[in-house]
């Protein structure tokens, strides 16, 4: 979800800038300049992290409780959807029951919020393309240095700093400040008529210092800067922090100008600086190039560093690097919130595709219907798929969570399998079915609401996460914290996952007590013919009065083998957990597995 990757990347990036500033602040005088630069990259590198993909980022669980454990047989368990219901073991299971949920349109959020992020991005991009247009205008403007000892400084300076690669050296009326810029082409330009005002001494500090932007790849860096700006444009700290790089930037490259030079130099490097105090009224600073210019109040900093420059020693580098590293391991440390909130995109990545897998066009018996058919084979260890990017998108259980809430009501011992009659409390339900007392049998196949969520509210919500945690369900996202968390809510779960759940609950790799394993079979049973039974749970989700879900998962018995399946519609209107029995049972039919 956009929204969530704008939150994820505001989180991180705000994280790390205050962070940053802190270690400046703490570390000033351990930290040389040129690594109080430095600091800033590891900025540039926690940028990306919101954008890298969720399986390749550290796992999540670090952040989560220790409460429960994963699932024994480790494979993923399931994601679920709203509130449905299932039937009898009679001709009444093909009834359907939904309770509709009232939420935000949170499609116009989404869509609201990327509008908002496009047209500042816009804006900013226009500005980019401003300053790259403006770098070609002094590119096309340039023209070639004449004089010979400006050239032969230019060329000493650059072995100074064993620089080979060939770099243009110009002048231009388009520049007040000497400035470097260019990716694949390099050019270091110098104001017109420079050789008035400027020393040949003064030509070198400048030289000395624009080629140890080039040296350092500040120019690259520079991209880099107005990219991320460009995508983080709604975080003021990204600005702030921007800035503040820029200007360690350039006392850093002081320092290494400094480093160059002898003691008696230093004050005439800073004399050359001011020279350009006057000119700074008028200063007009371009993001993607490197120049020797900048705000008084930026050159009032950089001249008072000069002041006091001293060479690094040997323990301030070893301190610097230290520290550096550090910083960077606080960095690394972000990366599993940013795969704990990426697992908000509802999507399961982590199918076993070494199984073996067969994709089918089974796209005649969903009509007009957005879903997808799982079905596994347990004789044949087989995987069959109808529409593979739709059977690992997690939407909502719905009531196929029920399954689990009444296992874990049975293990809680809430309800047992010799009583687990519940009394209806007179609240009036929108079913008529639903108005009366419920046991685990007929809870489940009239899919009473009311029931399940006493069983939650007796077990509470830590016992229920345990729960969750220990099978591996889904997304485990019970945030939304009251009774319909499983409801076109928090909690979702993928067909894959679905029927990979079923799996483990049918063969009990959970080690939960055989006898609340097998109660909830009983109870899911829906009918039995020529020797083999069909159990199974609807779920529909019904939001803002639209069925938007539909659900069909459970399993068929058979004499020899045994097949799960899950099913799953979706629409903007009209699906529902009867609809996805109706193409369920064609499929089982024509594949001769349940003649229903």
């Amino acid at each position: 979800m956009f929204v969530t990757t704008l939150l994820t990347g505001f989180i991180i990036s705000s994280i790390t800038v205050g962070f940053i500033l802190l270690i400046k602040k703490l570390f000033q005088k351990q930290l040389s300049a040129k690594w109080q630069y430095n600091l800033w990259y590891l900025l540039l590198a926690a940028l990306v992290i919101p954008f890298i993909p969720a399986h390749l980022l550290p796992s999540g669980n670090l952040f989560t409780s220790f409460t429960g454990s994963p699932s024994p047989n480790g494979g993923s368990a399931s994601i679920n959807s709203e509130a449905s219901g299932t039937e009898g073991t009679n001709a009444s299971w093909m009834q359907d029951f939904s309770v509709t949920v009232t939420q935000t349109n949170t499609e116009l959020l989404n869509g609201t919020v990327l509008g908002i992020w496009v047209a500042g991005a816009l804006i900013l991009t226009i500005f980019a393309i401003r300053a790259w247009l403006n770098l070609r205008r002094i590119k096309k403007s340039v023209s070639q240095v004449e004089n010979k000892e400006v050239i032969d400084l230019f060329i000493q300076s650059k072995q100074q700093l064993n620089i080979s690669k060939n770099i243009t050296l110009g002048i231009s009326n388009r520049v007040r400040s000497p400035l470097a810029f260019g990716l694949a082409k390099t050019f270091v330009v110098l104001p017109a008529n420079f050789e008035e005002w400027l020393s040949h001494e003064d030509i070198k500090h400048i030289f000395l210092h624009e080629l140890n932007h080039y040296k350092y790849k500040d120019i690259s860096t520079n991209y880099l800067m107005v990219f991320f700006q460009i995508i983080y444009w709604f975080n003021p700290l990204i600005w702030i922090a921007f800035k503040a790089m820029r200007l360690d930037r350039e006392i850093a490259c002081d320092h290494a100008v400094l480093t160059s030079l002898d003691e008696q130099s230093y004050k005439k490097y800073g004399n050359t600086i001011i020279h350009f105090i006057d000119k700074s009224s008028t200063h007009q600073y371009n993001k993607l190039a490197n120049q020797l210019n900048g705000s008084k109040k930026q050159i009032k900093k950089r001249i008072i560093e000069i002041a006091s420059f001293q060479a690094d020693s040997k323990l301030q580098h070893a301190r610097s690097i230290g520290i550096f590293l550090l910083a960077g391991l606080f960095i690394v440390a972000q990366m599993p919130l940013a795969s704990v909130m990426a697992n908000d995109n509802d999507r399961y990545t982590s199918f076993n595709h070494n199984q073996q897998t067969k994709e089918e066009d089974l796209s005649a018996y969903f009509q007009n219907y957005n879903g997808s058919f799982v079905l596994y084979d347990m004789q044949e260890d087989t995987y069959h798929i109808y529409d593979k990017d739709q059977s690992t998108q997690r939407v909502s259980p719905d009531s196929t969570y029920k399954i689990y809430s009444a296992l874990f009501g049975l293990e809680e011992n809430i309800i047992t399998t010799e009583q687990n009659t519940i009394e209806w409390d007179g609240t009036e339900q929108p079913y008529d079915q639903w108005n009366q007392d419920q046991n685990l049998e007929t809870a489940l196949n009239r899919s009473v609401n009311w029931y399940f969520q006493q069983l939650d509210q007796e077990m509470g919500l830590d016992s229920i996460q345990a729960y969750l945690n220990h099978i591996n369900y889904g997304n485990q996202d019970i945030s939304n914290g009251n009774d319909q968390y499983w409801l076109e809510s928090t909690l979702k779960i993928s067909p894959v996952e679905q029927v990979e759940l079923l799996q483990a609950f049918y063969n009990n790799h959970f080690n939960f007590q055989e006898e609340h394993i097998q109660a909830v079979k009983d109870a899911l049973q829906m009918e039995e013919k020529d020797g083999n039974a069909l159990y199974g749970k609807t779920g529909t989700g019904n939001v803002n009065g639209k069925d938007i879900n539909g659900w069909f998962v459970g399993f068929v018995e058979t004499d020899t083998n045994t097949y799960f399946f899950a099913t799953n519609i979706q629409d903007e209107d009209n699906v529902s957990g009867s609809i996805a029995t109706e193409i369920t049972l064609a499929i089982l039919k024509d594949k001769q597995i349940y003649e229903g």
